[in-house]
């Protein structure tokens, strides 16, 4: 399914997060792209990642679930577009609403990871949501 993205996004329809990580680049990049760290930390407070699946090569698919404490299942894909070990990796994420039906969000993240000593500075930009509300 080919994603496209609008040329220009406005800054208030993009999230940026930035986060110094007390671990070297190798360790960090693997908890993104190894499908057993990612299940551990993936999701919001309280939440589960029964399910998560990657094809780590350029146009591979990854695919997620994210249990909600309440049983609710939040499904979340995308495609890598670019990936740099350990530099970069960039994927769009889309969401699947309750009859699987994939939403064309159009989203694209990119991460740079940057080793600072024996830290990692991470740099998460995540473009274009459709409206504020869905950052």
């Amino acid at each position: 399914m080919p994603v496209s993205f609008p040329q220009e996004p406005t800054h208030e329809h993009v999230l940026i997060l930035e986060r110094l990580f007390n671990a070297p680049r190798p360790i960090v990049w693997r908890a993104w792209t190894d499908p057993r760290r990612l299940a551990r930390w993936l999701g919001a407070h309280g939440f589960t990642v029964p399910i998560c699946e990657q094809d780590l090569r350029p146009k591979g698919e990854y695919r997620c679930c994210m249990r909600a404490p309440d049983g609710t299942d939040h499904w979340v894909w995308g495609a890598y577009h670019e990936i740099i070990e350990p530099e970069k990796l960039a994927f769009t994420w889309q969401l699947e609403d309750e009859e699987d039906l994939r939403k064309d969000l159009n989203n694209l993240v990119t991460l740079t990871f940057t080793a600072q000593g024996s830290r990692t500075h991470l740099n998460l930009h995540h473009s274009v949501f459709q409206t504020i509300a869905d950052c």
